[in-house]
């Protein structure tokens, strides 16, 4: 399992820096093209926007992995081990249903969203806003296997601390 999901992540990050090199070169190449030969890409500004927000909600997902997210920490610190494993189990439960809710709403906006083209490319927006449901089975991986941590008492210290702001586990 640790296998898959260290591949999964490997995965994300191999497509995050492939999205931000896409990025420069396509935007570079604009500016040259609009500044030394007087035209340009007329894709550019639509395909680097989009190619942002696919690399925007994958870091989403490593950021959760790695705790990063805006946490209440001052009010984490200051709990027991007890509270911090509590709190961190109902934080969990409200990623799981918030990440459902996410994943099942891009299903059903799936349909619509393939009829409905970019204006440029005439890409099909299922293709951008895809992400979302991308994000939220990441997401709830992510907190189901937090959750299980939890109530296994698997869970590590240095998670633990993490949550309440006292350090990041190592990846």
């Amino acid at each position: 399992m640790k296998h898959l999901v260290s591949w999964a992540i490997r995965t994300i990050e191999v497509t995050i820096t492939a999205l931000m090199g896409f990025m420069v070169v396509v935007v570079f190449t604009n500016v040259v093209l609009r500044y030394v030969f007087n035209s340009g890409l007329h894709l550019s500004d639509e395909l680097s926007r989009y190619a942002f927000v696919w690399l925007t909600f994958l870091g989403s997902v490593l950021t959760l992995r790695d705790n990063s997210h805006v946490n209440i920490e001052t009010v984490v610190a200051m709990l027991s081990r007890r509270g911090r494993l509590v709190c961190m189990a109902l934080t969990q439960v409200i990623i799981f249903v918030c990440a459902i809710a996410m994943t099942w709403g891009t299903w059903k906006l799936h349909p619509l969203n393939s009829t409905m083209l970019a204006t440029v490319s005439g890409i099909p927006m299922n293709w951008v806003s895809d992400v979302l449901g991308v994000t939220g089975i990441c997401f709830a991986f992510i907190a189901l296997a937090r959750l299980f941590g939890i109530l296994t008492g698997r869970i590590s210290e240095d998670e633990i601390r993490a949550f309440a702001g006292q350090g990041h586990p190592e990846a």
